[in-house]
């Protein structure tokens, strides 16, 4: 039986889930933009939550998701929507007392940089108020009442009456949204074998208890948090699989980039050593970040088996940093020669930091004002919103001492050292041991990413620097894990990570190096290279979707009624039933000449589609049957819908418009500001924008990406040593291999060239210049330039070519940067600083496709 989420995942290919409701953005707190994971949580909800044939009453979910990934913020919005269809009782219930504290902080305190909805709640015109209450007697029609306790203290009180506490009286003619964070403490049962009768009569669980309060009333709802389900669990796998509505695992948030990049420091020094090189390392970092005038506070997270080693420790700690001097950092910058505490130690001595300075920094930066411990009980629920607030300007703390207190619950972003302040290995075997697994969580949890934009255009919640980790600012998106050199420890630390979603193992590091003799050669020297802006483009002048959205091609799969049978004991036989499938290919104008009820039916779907918001994004738009069939629009839109159907029947052409047209919304909504490509290309020197380069890369496939031309997996037509090759400017090529393919179709060319040219030359680029569209101002990266130079009267002429491989499955979806450059030519104009006797030429090609575009790319290759 499939999982909830996959069958929601089949009806989103469909396209009919449901689109999330306006008034939940508008009501969250305006800072926290949802991301498209959580925007997809909360259609999945909403789809279940609103199908009759599928939601079970009373209903119960799970969403499964990635510590870091906005828990909250889902129920927030959750609250706002079934504020809205009529609940107003709300139960929070999670394992340990400070989440409580905390999250009530996050619901209830405006004042918190972490408050979760907007500063007024309005839906449908009324002023909501959240009110905290501690039970269901008499609770507010008008707003959201939140009772908030431990999953401890709602069993004692449901069991063991006491005044004005929740009893099981509160949900006996009452609906209540129960809500379970950090929900795999609550399957304590479901863990466990069947029970015998005397023991089940008598015995009253954590998860009896609220399976009791759930199953009062049946329209209860119960909505489960957990970023740990233990899916292995045969007896968990049963329980959630019609539950769990939506599932994004650490796995799928570090590779879509919403976490930091996860790193551990092995080093063979005493544990004191360590400590201070993680502050060294701290202050580093501390330093990048005022560099870009970015306001973030590092913070160390000092790690113990036991609070009597933390609580010595840290005194330890604070009594040698009080008394550091530039010598003793000086000797402990010595003892290891790795790669980034040594960048670190350049760092300083670049900016004429000495170590006495540096030491002085630290004394003021680590002393005892600016250290915390969370070890004792009182200690941190006296302490639990400094915890919980690090990211705070008003903050003081740079060091955190703990045991186990917050391996659970707690939310901070710029923490980016953990040390391990203990060299005992727990697990004598093969199986894991479950304090390994703990530190694992732990590093999970402070792998959440610190956002920071340098610029306009970059993704401020999204890591940015996975293929440029030679930058400065890399170091900004990685957690260090400082822990003994002991191998055995760390394969047994990266089995734990593995099993959370973590895999250190797969990333590997290649370095795109430049050869010396192109280096000498004076176009490195003294060449340039031309490149665009891009400029806000006045409302007045918006004439259309953009390229990237009016191009690309839609692809909608409807059930075809395909089937299949095994015999999966004996002789295995398949018995399959293939249903004719058709692809029917055609445009949102189309479907509209067939029948515009339809497509405008679709378009009455979406808020942000109606024409007086439509007029403010785009003011030359005359009406709606304008955005419908006009090819500036929708009207040119392809569609691609897979049905049982030669002909589309009208429901299906209409699910299929709900699919596309929601897309465009989505885009339509994300506009901010209009941008255009500036057809004058400023100049900048070839040796300031091409140089070495060091880039991560994760999924590898052979001959493929992250693989060296010459590796042996690359097919033999393709393999190619570059490093002989004195045409391409870096000794290898680790591109796709599309790209691979395409080196080797222009090595046959490079005679020709030579024979023209006094020089030719093909450049890698790996992200290290982009140029904006000329229609939309959308950035885009081309993978090669091709430099030609030939001598020219008293100069020279220069031509600079753009050119894209591209695979075949992205040919029509990335048309836009195609047209894009083919439009170079004819419109950009090459602006030098100083005026000099040189012809230069900016030109972009047809994208290299051997199969869709070889008599294209064969012409523009001709042209030279």
């Amino acid at each position: 039986m499939p999982f909830l989420y996959e069958q929601l995942d089949t009806l989103r290919e469909y396209g009919t889930v449901k689109e999330i409701p306006t008034y939940i953005q508008e009501n969250v707190n305006p800072d926290f933009i949802l991301r498209p994971y959580q925007t997809a949580a909360f259609e999945n909800f909403i789809t279940y939550f609103e199908n009759d044939r599928m939601c079970r009453k009373p209903t119960q979910t799970l969403f499964h998701m990635a510590t870091g990934s906005g828990k909250t913020m889902i129920m927030a919005g959750l609250m706002l929507y079934l504020y809205k269809r009529g609940y107003r009782n709300f139960l929070f219930f999670v394992n340990l007392s400070n989440i409580v504290k905390k999250t009530k902080d996050n619901f209830l305190n405006q004042l918190s940089s972490k408050y979760l909805f907007a500063d007024e709640i309005r839906i449908d015109g009324e002023r909501i108020p959240v009110k905290e209450v501690n039970n269901f007697q008499y609770t507010d029609e008008n707003a959201i009442n939140i009772c908030f306790t431990t999953t401890q203290g709602l069993h004692s009180d449901m069991w063991f009456a006491k005044e004005n506490a929740i009893s099981f009286d509160d949900f006996t003619d009452k609906k209540v949204v129960l809500i379970s964070d950090e929900a795999h403490h609550l399957n304590v049962d479901t863990k466990t074998l069947e029970k015998n009768k005397d023991e089940q009569a008598s015995y009253h669980s954590w998860e009896q208890t609220v399976r009791r309060i759930f199953e009062t009333n049946k329209d209860n709802i119960l909505l489960e948090f957990s970023a740990t389900c233990d899916l292995n669990n045969p007896q968990i796998k049963a329980e959630y699989e019609s539950k769990i509505v939506y599932d994004y695992p650490l796995s799928k948030f570090r590779a879509d980039g919403f976490s930091k990049e996860i790193k551990t420091l092995r080093t063979d020094v005493s544990i004191m050593e360590r400590a201070i090189q993680a502050v060294m390392l701290s202050q580093y970092r501390l330093k990048v970040f005022q560099d870009n005038r970015l306001s973030v506070k590092p913070v160390v997270l000092f790690k113990s088996d036991k609070i009597a080693n933390s609580t010595a420790f840290m005194q330890s700690f604070i009594e040698t940093v009080a008394g550091l001097t530039g010598n003793e950092l000086q000797r402990i910058s010595g003892l290891t020669d790795n790669e980034t505490l040594q960048e670190a130690y350049g760092y300083f001595a670049k900016n004429g930091i000495s170590f006495d300075q540096l030491a002085q920094e630290l004394k003021e930066d680590f002393s005892a004002e600016h250290c915390i411990s969370a070890n004792d009980d009182k200690e941190a629920e006296a302490r639990q919103l400094a915890l919980n607030s690090l990211e705070d300007t008003s903050n003081p703390y740079r060091a955190i001492f703990e045991v186990k207190k917050l391996d659970e619950g707690w939310d901070v972003l710029n923490l980016f050292d953990i040390v391990r302040l203990y060299e005992t290995r727990q697990s004598g075997g093969k199986k894991i041991s479950p304090a390994t697994v703990s530190e694992a969580q732990l590093i999970g949890r402070g792998a959440r990413y610190c956002p920071f934009q340098v610029d306009a255009e970059q993704e401020r919640f999204k890591r940015k620097y996975d293929t440029d980790i030679d930058n400065p600012l890399r170091i900004c998106e990685e957690l260090y894990y400082h822990c003994q050199n002991d191998s055995r420890y760390i394969g047994e630390l990266n089995n734990a990570l593995r099993e959370i979603g973590v895999d250190l193992d797969k990333v590997v590091v290649r370095e795109y190096v430049l050869k010396d003799d192109f280096k000498s050669d004076s176009l490195y020297r003294e060449g340039l290279v031309f490149t665009n802006d891009r400029v806000v483009k006045g409302r007045n002048d918006v004439v259309g979707l953009l390229p990237s959205v009016r191009e690309h091609v839609y692809s909608v799969r409807f059930a075809t009624g395909s089937s299949g049978e095994d015999t999966i004991f004996g002789t295995p036989v398949m018995a399959e039933r293939v249903t004719a499938t058709y692809t029917y290919r055609t445009t949102i104008g189309d479907i509209a000449k067939i029948n515009y009820a339809i497509v405008h039916k679709a378009i009455c779907k979406y808020n942000v589609l109606k024409f007086n918001i439509l007029r403010s994004y785009f003011p030359n738009l005359k009406s709606t049957r304008e955005f419908v069939e006009s090819e500036n629009y929708l009207g040119g839109i392809k569609v691609e819908i897979v049905s049982a159907y030669e002909m589309p029947t009208p429901a299906i052409l209409f699910a299929a418009c709900m699919n596309v047209i929601g897309k465009v919304s989505e885009s339509v909504s994300a506009i901010e500001e209009i941008y255009e490509g500036t057809k004058e290309f400023k100049a900048e020197n070839i040796r300031d924008v091409f140089k070495n380069k060091k880039c991560n890369y994760t999924v590898l496939h052979d001959g493929g990406i992250g693989y060296s031309q010459n590796d042996s997996t690359v097919p033999t037509a393709w393999k190619i040593d570059l490093s002989r090759e004195d045409w391409f400017a870096f000794e290898d090529n680790f591109g796709t291999s599309e790209e691979k393919a395409f080196v080797a179709y222009f090595k046959c060319y490079v005679p020709q060239l030579k024979a023209k040219y006094d020089k030719v030359y093909l450049l890698r680029n790996e992200r290290q210049l982009h140029i904006y569209s000329f229609d939309g101002g959308e950035r885009f990266e081309p993978d090669y330039l091709l430099f030609l130079h030939a001598p020219k009267g008293e100069g020279y002429e220069q031509l600079q070519v753009f050119i894209e491989p591209k695979g075949s499955h992205l040919v029509e979806t990335d048309r836009w940067k195609e047209e894009f450059l083919l439009e170079i030519e004819g419109n950009a104009i090459p602006r030098k600083v100083f005026v000099d006797d040189n012809d230069y030429k900016v030109w972009g090609f047809h994208f290299f496709n051997q199969d869709m575009r070889s008599t294209e790319f064969a012409a523009d290759m001709a042209k030279l």
